[in-house]
């Protein structure tokens, strides 16, 4: 199985996990997988994240733990990736999308680092605008 998009797949997978009710979910490492879980832990969007590097296995796994609120309704209701191989998006500091009205999250890589869309407002930076989060 070749795959193209490693940052689509691993919002696919959270996404599957958040409406199967699973706990957690396992997604195969890297640096910018691990910077994006990052932001979704600092926003309160999951609980947490680890990086379990398996015995005889090349590659660590990302483990995300899922949250969820009163009657296991999910925190993370929606993911959108923006920018794709086939068509990167890339915003100005003063284009930064706001997602339903501030209730949701752009996540951007910029040179300073991934990071929400508000905290590159912020430091008024711009960049690739990886997805939504809401």
């Amino acid at each position: 199985m070749s795959m193209n998009d490693p940052i689509a797949d691993m919002l696919t997978r959270i996404r599957n996990a958040v409406t199967a009710r699973h706990d957690s979910v396992n997604i195969p490492s890297s640096k910018m997988k691990v910077a994006i879980a990052k932001v979704l832990k600092d926003e309160g969007f999951i609980k947490d994240f680890t990086v379990v590097a398996e015995d005889g296995k090349p590659q660590p796994n990302l483990r995300v733990d899922l949250g969820y609120g009163g009657r296991k309704q999910p925190v993370l209701t929606g993911l959108q990736r923006v920018s794709k191989p086939g068509l990167r998006v890339y915003v100005q500091r003063t284009e930064i999308p706001r997602v339903y009205g501030g209730l949701g999250i752009a996540i951007l890589s910029t040179p300073r680092g991934v990071m929400t869309g508000q905290e590159a407002r912020r430091q008024s930076v711009g960049g690739e605008l990886l997805c939504y989060v809401w």
